[in-house]
């Protein structure tokens, strides 16, 4: 909302003596924002500038795009009593929330001791009553948006829009309201695949946003806040936009709010190229930064949600890390790319194709691996089963595996190994490190070969993060093998340059930068 912009008399007056100036020169006033255009100063100042139209976009697009609304329910227990809110307990804000919903957030609502507080305008999800101590009460959950795929009534939408509701209601910008069913979401990429029962229904086209670039116009729109069919406009920003999330997203400068989310992103063509999913703010509102799922991307999740009502995802069993420039230096490798292995899972399709901690992939099928967030895609969008071939990077050379991937599981969990190592024999060296040989029991659990076992961490080691606990596989190129071998590779480093530790910790592998002190 605007604030509320007020004139004193002498700004009317010199209001007045600018139009009434303007129109005595003939100068007219644009009439229609299709018409606006930019003239030069002089002919010599260059070529008249026309701004976009967008009414045709929008009066076609329009019709296909939808309001979400969902409802949720919320537990009640026995009646109010005197100081009590509605479900019988001592929550001075669960009146409240009896009227305006479980989301309402009162002051009391903070975060529980050494938890992270919510985010803002967000409550902790509150445990439900136990079962047989009262009914539960639907109250307005929130609102989205989202657009119709096809004329019998499927909608693509967001996964955070329609979780856990209870009920759905699509309103479209003729009036009509539609009771919707939920086909399948998809968490990872916060697609979700609605229906209603209805025939004809007005369709977007499905565009391409391989053919985006920065500072293309785009148009989106949805309901922020609540106001259905709101049309705000921009330009993108970046192609590609990687957060760490599965999909690397459309990022733009286009308006997009609370109530944004599941709308289209539409190009010049009337086409969709994205699904307003995100923005960055402090706020919790619109701060010049919005991101949006690719509609190519999306899709491939709609073509199996629609099919299975659920998402198969390709697996091969390893933790990855970023290729920094001094890691890539350390190795050999002409450019700092692919995705660094610092574990592997036992049994898993990559240990079956020899893949090994500190191994760097370069390529996987015909898909090279510029960025190690490359690689979960790949993967995922790899059906399971399929047999593949992967390059990686190790000990200077490129290596090719077979590999054939295995499926996502629905959820998958890791959990980290702790081993205690009984020193056995130590050294210690210009790093500030002590080793011992690692016992052949742990290196049997670890599944790994030779390698020494940090004792203590000092100097240059213990600043760059060692301690004590550590497994040292490999130093530059050269495999460990066990203290003696250490101590003679870190003698003969050249104490001019960084050298590259090969560590372990628990089950997690990665590479340590140490320069050998002088």
């Amino acid at each position: 909302m605007h604030p509320k912009m007020t004139t004193t008399p002498v700004m009317r007056r010199a209001v007045i003596t600018i139009l009434t100036a303007a129109l005595a020169s003939g100068a007219a006033l644009p009439t229609a924002y299709a018409q606006q255009q930019v003239q030069p100063a002089s002919p010599a100042a260059g070529p008249t500038i026309t701004l976009p139209d967008f009414t045709t976009i929008v009066e076609k697009a329009d019709p296909a795009v939808v309001n979400i609304r969902t409802t949720a329910t919320i537990p009640t227990r026995g009646s109010m009593g005197p100081g009590r809110g509605p479900g019988g307990g001592a929550d001075p804000y669960e009146l409240f929330r009896w009227f305006f919903g479980p989301d309402f957030q009162g002051p009391g609502d903070e975060a529980t001791p050494g938890q992270p507080s919510p985010p803002r305008g967000v409550v902790p999800r509150r445990t439900p009553a136990p079962e047989g101590q009262g009914s539960g009460r639907i109250v307005p959950r929130g609102v989205g948006s989202g657009f119709f795929i096809s004329e019998d009534g499927y909608i693509l939408t967001n996964n955070h829009v329609v979780s856990e509701a209870t009920d759905i209601y699509v309103t479209l910008t003729d009036g009509r309201e539609f009771k919707a069913k939920v086909i399948g979401t998809d968490e990872r990429t916060d697609v979700a695949l609605i229906k209603v029962e209805a025939k004809d229904m007005a369709t977007l086209p499905i565009g391409n946003p391989g053919t985006l670039k920065k500072g293309n116009w785009v148009l989106a729109i949805g309901s922020p806040f609540g106001l259905d069919s709101t049309v705000t406009s921009g330009i993108v920003s970046a192609i590609g936009r990687d957060t760490g999330e599965y999909l690397p997203f459309i990022q733009t400068d286009v308006a997009v709010n609370p109530g944004n989310s599941g709308g289209p992103l539409l190009n010049m063509q009337g086409q969709v190229v994205g699904i307003n999913s995100q923005i960055v703010s402090r706020s919790g509102g619109f701060m010049g930064i919005s991101l949006a799922i690719p509609i190519d991307e999306a899709m491939r999740v709609v073509e199996q949600l629609r099919t299975n009502g659920r998402v198969t995802r390709g697996l091969i069993g390893v933790q990855i890390g970023e290729v920094g420039k001094e890691v890539a230096d350390a190795l050999g490798l002409p450019k700092a790319e692919g995705a660094l292995v610092s574990s592997v899972q036992a049994g898993g399709s990559a240990d079956t194709a020899g893949v090994q901690p500190g191994d760097v992939i370069l390529k996987f099928g015909d898909h090279a691996i510029a960025r190690w967030s490359d690689l979960p895609r790949v993967v995922g969008e790899t059906r399971p089963g399929t047999k593949s071939t992967m390059d990686v990077w190790r000990r200077g050379k490129r290596v090719t595996l077979n590999v054939t991937v295995a499926e996502l599981p629905a959820a998958a969990t890791a959990e980290a190994e702790k081993e205690k190592a009984a020193p056995v024999k130590e050294a210690p060296n210009v790093m500030g490190l002590t080793v011992t040989e690692v016992p052949a029991e742990l290196q049997k659990k670890l599944r790994i070969k030779g390698g020494v076992q940090v004792r203590e961490a000092q100097g240059v080691a213990g600043a760059a993060g060692m301690v004590a606990g550590d497994i040292i596989m490999a130093i530059n190129q050269t495999d460990v093998t066990g203290v003696d071998q250490f101590a003679k590779l870190v003698a003969g480093l050249d104490k001019s340059k960084a050298a590259a530790l090969l560590v372990r910790r628990a089950d997690q592998t990665q590479w340590v930068l140490i320069k050998p002190a002088p």
